[in-house]
């Protein structure tokens, strides 16, 4: 945990905090804009909804005084959006700020309490797909950089500007990004508003983030459906198979149970212990956010508290089956089904090396002799950082002085697969992961939200953070 400095800003940045609140009506109604465009970037959805978010915030850079804003192709992949304001001189450093228009499909709009693509205010909320993950965070870089401009014409560290447009699925086309682009994103410092805080009113910096692998299975038995009770008894059927199958990646404890698989995992070190240690968890609460029924466990290794295996342990996730409905089910055989998995891995892992493992694993233990296919999907390694140095300083000032309160230092269970690749393809910059989400946001869930207090002091903050990294002169490397 860090000592927060007082909870006024300094005198001379009360221009920028001033005109930050009173365009904050403004920054909304952007915010708003965008949650209003269904952007998934998920197969089966439009596309031309994720190219029109992207045109839009395309347009929004440009409207807010970023400069030389354009969207970026790259075959096959949802485009991205590019921009800069290279004005600070070359003794300012430079940031990049990341951020992703792409969104998670919504699911049944009919569960969502108001439409999932029309922002709704209840309680101090917004309400919609998108609204916090990840739109909320390019609202905030608009917000940001329009006060600097608002204020005093100018912004004190030069600013670069990448809003991707596949995260959700996994950032496939990442590499082609890079590898045609790199120049346009080339910064000391990256500061990536897509994460958490630790609870609302408490900031915090992200400094570790779990990897992913994910595949579809799928299972087949025969090459065409047959009566259930002609045949069965004798014939196996696919469903069967592939129930008996994803029973056994977990253990009793639902802890990853696939040999091997976790024979990578890099041991936490005394200084991660100590920064759990320090925090706060309430388990009561956390099951409460969660929404756990009563009498239900928490799953996991018992040995490892609930915050280690949720931040420094893999699991295995059956995310989706395809196989027939109940209410379109008959009296047959299924021939085959099929099942997505999410496995998030821990620090050390190598993505490469689970998929191997895993799909040997599913080939060699599915029952009766039925055929498996694996199709592999995302892949993203464990992003760990150490939250000190002079970046991770500038951090906990900005968050402590928006928000009022000190910030803490925390790890997030989910993945961004833009953030190893990006930091090796730059050389080493210092990587700020803070965000706007709390344990009520309900990202990918139904009923997605974001809270609008924490939201203003986020955009607060990055104003800050400028500041904060300018008068330290952060430059590559200092994370």
């Amino acid at each position: 945990m860090t000592t927060a400095p007082a909870a006024e800003p300094p005198a001379d940045l009360s221009d920028v905090r001033d005109a930050l609140a009173a365009r904050l009506p403004v920054h909304r109604a952007d915010l708003e804009a965008l949650v209003r465009i269904p952007s998934v970037s998920a197969p089966g959805h439009d596309p031309a909804a994720v190219r029109a978010a992207a045109e839009a915030v395309r347009d929004l850079l440009a409207a807010r005084g970023v400069e030389h804003a354009r969207v970026l192709e790259v075959e096959g992949s949802h485009p991205a959006v590019a921009a800069d304001h290279l004005h600070a001189g070359p003794d300012a450093p430079t940031v990049l700020l990341y951020a992703h228009h792409d969104v998670q499909p919504p699911g049944d709009p009919a569960r969502w309490t108001s439409p999932p693509f029309e922002p709704t205010e209840r309680a101090g909320r917004l309400y919609g797909r998108g609204a916090a993950d990840d739109k909320a965070g390019i609202a905030v870089h608009l917000a940001a950089l329009d006060a600097w401009l608002q204020a005093r014409g100018a912004v004190p560290v030069n600013l670069r500007v990448v809003v991707e447009g596949e995260e959700e699925t996994g950032s496939a086309h990442l590499d082609a990004l890079l590898a045609r682009h790199a120049a346009d994103l080339d910064a000391d410092v990256v500061v990536v508003t897509d994460s958490m805080n630790w609870k609302v009113g408490t900031p915090a910096l992200t400094y570790l983030l779990r990897g992913l692998v994910d595949c579809v299975v799928e299972v087949r038995a025969l090459d065409h459906a047959v009566h259930s009770g002609m045949y069965g008894g004798a014939v196996p059927d696919a469903l069967t198979g592939l129930v008996r199958l994803l029973g056994g990646l977990v253990d009793d404890d639902g802890a990853v149970a696939v040999p091997g698989f976790a024979d990578d995992v890099r041991p936490a070190s005394a200084q991660e212990r100590d920064r759990v240690a320090a925090l706060d968890f309430d388990e009561q609460a956390f099951r409460e956010e969660a929404g756990v029924l009563p009498g239900v466990r928490l799953v996991g290794d018992p040995a490892a508290t609930v915050l280690e295996r949720l931040w420094a342990r893999p699991t295995a996730t059956v995310i989706g089956v395809d196989a027939p409905s109940v209410a379109a089910s008959s009296n047959t055989l299924v021939p085959s089904a099929r099942a997505r998995l999410s496995l998030r891995l821990a620090p050390g892992q190598d993505p490469d090396r689970a998929l191997a493992v895993l799909t040997d694993w599913l080939r060699g233990s599915v029952p009766w002799g039925l055929h498996v296919d694996v199709t592999p999907g995302a892949r993203a390694r464990a992003f760990v950082t150490d939250p000190s140095g002079p970046a991770a300083e500038a951090t906990d000032a900005a968050l402590g002085r928006a928000y009022g309160r000190p910030a803490v230092h925390i790890g997030v269970g989910g993945s961004i697969p833009l953030l190893e690749p990006l930091q090796r393809a730059l050389g080493g910059p210092a990587v700020l992961l803070t965000g706007v989400e709390d344990p009520d946001t309900r990202a990918h869930g139904i009923d997605e939200s974001l809270h609008l207090g924490d939201w203003h002091r986020a955009c607060l903050a990055e104003a800050y953070l400028f500041a904060e990294l300018a008068a330290r002169g952060v430059r590559r490397g200092g994370a």
